[in-house]
This record gives C-alpha cells, structure tokens and sequence, in this order.
C-alpha cells in the first residue's frame, strides 16, 4: 500500500532508501530547531514556545509536501526570513512581534491565493531552462560555501573579504575528517554515506571534546506563550504593506530556486517543468499561516533537502520520517541538536558537488545562454541569497536576449519579472 501511495517502484527507490534519505535530511536541517528560537528570542518572543512552533510548523508542512505533492523536499521556518522578522521588523522598525506575527499570517494567505490562482505555479514552470539549471548549480556552490564556513576552512579576512581557516583548529581537523570519510564512502557507493559521516563527525568531535554530548534526553514543549498570540488590528496598517512585500519576495524566490534545485538534482523535472508544482507550492503556504498561528516566521523549502535527495530520497515517503522526527524533537530537543555544524558540513559540501552537475546542461556555446547562467551560478554565493541570485540571472537574461536580438525567447514572465526586479532595487537604493 504504501509503495502504490508514493509510487516507489516507478521513482525506482524503496521503504528503506525513503527512510534513509528522511533521517539526513533531517540531521542536515535539526539545527533550525535551536536557532530559530534564538534568533526570534531576540524579539522578545519566548524561546520554549518558538521551539514548538519550529517543530510543528516544519512538520505539518513537511508532512503536506510528502502527503500531497510526494516530494522529498522538508520544510522549516527560513532563516533569511527569521533574521528579517526579528533584526530588521522588530528590532530596527520597533514592531512588536505579535504584530509581526500577523503580517506573517498575512503573507502566508496571500501566497495561498497565488498558489490557488496559478500565478507561482506560473513562475515556476516559466523560467527559462538556462536559469533552472545554473540555480540548481548556484545553489550548489552556495551549500558548499555553507558548509566550508561551518567547517571553518573558509574564514573571514579583512584584506581579502574570505581566507582560509587554520587547520590548527580542532573542528576544522574533525571537519577535514568527515569530509574524506564521506567521500570515501560516496566513492564506494554506500547508500548510508552522507548520513555515517554526519554521525561518524559528530561522534569525534564530542569523543575530541571541542562538542558537548547531550546535556538531557527529554523535555517538554511549551506552546501556549506563542500559541495565537497573533496581533491583527495594527497589521491591517498601510504602513506594513512594505514588510508584507518583503516577506512575499524573499520567501517567494527562495523558495522558487530551492524547489529548482533540488528538483533538477533528484530528476524530477520533465520537459523543463516540475509536475504537480502547484501541489509542492501550496505546502509552504500552508505552513507559514500554521506557523505564524503557533509561534514563528515564515515557513519555506529546505536546501538541506537535497542532502536527502542524495541519500536516495525520491518520494514524499521520506517526507513523513522528516515530520516524524519534527514532532518527535519536540520532546526530545537535546538528542536532536546535539550534532555540531561542523559535523554536517561534509555532507553539504558534497551536495554542493552533486547539484553542480546541473553545469553540463547549460548550453555554453551560445552568449545569450550563458551569461545569465553565468550570472546566477556567481551572485547565489557571493551575495549569500538564493533570491539575489535569481533574480539577477532574470535580469541578465532580458537584457543579453534583447541585445541579441532574440525578443522571441524572452517570454512574458521573464519581462514582468525583470521589471519588478529592477523597481525593487530601485527602491531599495532609494530607500
């Protein structure tokens, strides 16, 4: 039955490998369960209940995601989305978050209305395929980055803006470790590869002592100092149409690349479209009115998923372990983020090499073709934003097309969308 409900035998995967895959992701993505609290707490939320929130959130819309759109993609509240909610809303703009939270709500039933009405499912399968592979590739690069920085091997300097790390370091020494461990095993073609070196990193690192082993097993969630704690009367305020927009669009085209990326990795896309995306949209739609009605921000897709992807995730199957693992962190908070960022970093560095293969699909002969790809693939990391980099790859490759002459490859979504994205930089210099 469940092999006929997720389709395993025809994604070519099976229980075991969904599982599998289900398990790193999460261990990929765990950290957001102690982070996102933090970073919010900052706002005067209470942490105990964004904890909840966190967990809950991430597992009703991962949960819909497998269910609904059966895809291996896990979602979470977004850590671009929740550093903007707490820094730049509350903190710089003086809005309480019970405020925030409800133009949060806000944003959540207006992506359901675009979802509804097709618009994102538009967007998605409207990108020209230049721009969906150089995303998946940039979000490559951009994980690995990631990851080199959790590892320590890249390192801030004042000279040259990143340097690199001091292998003096005992976490960059246990990094350096899982890092040939893992690929040795991806070499040898072991399907539980990334997962071992997650562990197998963690276990010396805290067998090192430069990580602490689990402090407790188990604690209790406490979700009433969150739960419907929303503020809607001053939300409805024109004044807050501005952090509506920003919400939409950070979430809206992170969210876009996430979905290409990880899609153009697992192999799902079909005839430069991505089947049942309006099922896949409608997940983190869901999660982020679920999620602002308990207790956090925004609700949006998981890079980390493709960590999974490459475990052998292929169905939503791997899904329903993500959101099992959510809920069961709840109660188990301690045991869930007790792997270090120095432990998985191996793993997202060689993600990042397995989404780069994207490169080999982008027509590389013909300018028009390559530059915006070219574009994407450079300001992804750099800028530290999926979002940045999409959109300027949007804007290079009106630009390129039209200069070439080609007006005719330039549809019209690639023009309504090169506009907003100039308006919106222009506002933003203005501002």
């Amino acid at each position: 039955m469940i092999g006929r409900y997720f389709h395993l035998t025809e994604n070519h995967t099976s229980v075991k490998q969904e599982l599998l895959g289900g398990v790193t992701t999460f261990i990929t993505m765990a950290y957001i369960v102690v982070v996102n609290p933090q970073i919010l707490a900052q706002a005067g939320m209470p942490a105990d209940g964004v904890m909840f929130a966190t967990c809950l959130s991430a597992a009703v819309a991962t949960l819909v995601m497998g269910l609904y759109a059966n895809y291996p993609i896990a979602l979470a509240p977004g850590m671009s989305l929740n550093a903007y909610f707490t820094y730049s809303v509350c903190l710089s703009m003086h809005v309480p978050w019970r405020t925030a939270l409800a133009v949060v709500f806000f944003s959540g039933v207006l992506f359901l209305v675009l979802t509804v009405t097709r618009v994102r499912e538009q967007i998605v399968n409207g990108m020209p395929d230049c721009l969906k592979h150089s995303t998946a590739a940039g979000i490559g690069m951009f994980i690995a980055f990631v990851g080199m920085r959790n590892a320590k091997l890249i390192v801030s300097n004042p000279a040259t803006f990143v340097g690199l790390g001091s292998f003096a370091d005992k976490e960059v020494q246990t990094a350096c470790f899982g890092l040939a461990l893992t690929l040795i095993l991806m070499a040898r073609k072991i399907n539980a590869a990334i997962l071992i070196g997650i562990v197998g990193t963690a276990l010396l690192g805290m067998l090192r002592g430069i990580s602490s082993w689990p402090t407790a097993i188990f604690s209790m969630p406490h979700p009433s100092s969150t739960f419907l704690q929303l503020d809607f009367r001053p939300a409805i305020h024109l004044g807050f149409l501005e952090i509506l927009f920003a919400f939409l669009f950070v979430d809206l085209f992170d969210n876009v690349g996430t979905l290409v990326g990880v899609c153009e990795q697992g192999g799902f896309v079909k005839d430069g479209k991505i089947p049942r995306v309006g099922r896949v949209l409608l997940a983190d739609s869901i999660g982020t009115i679920f999620g602002s009605l308990t207790g956090t921000s925004t609700v949006t897709s998981y890079i980390e998923s493709a960590a999974g992807v490459a475990a052998g995730a292929r169905t939503g199957l791997s899904n329903v372990a993500v959101a099992g693992l959510f809920l069961v962190a709840m109660f188990f908070a301690p045991l869930a983020t007790a792997i270090p960022a120095y432990a998985t970093a191996p793993a997202l560095i060689l993600v990042g090499v397995l989404m780069a293969q994207s490169i080999t699909h982008i027509r590389w002969q013909e300018f028009s073709e390559a530059l915006p790809a070219f574009i994407t693939m450079l300001v992804t990391p750099l800028t530290f934003s999926i979002a940045t980099g999409l959109s300027f790859g949007v804007i290079s490759y009106a630009l390129v097309k039209a200069a070439a002459g080609k007006f005719k490859e330039i549809n019209t979504l690639v023009w309504v969308l090169t506009v907003f994205f100039i308006l919106r930089y222009v506002y933003l210099a203005s501002a």
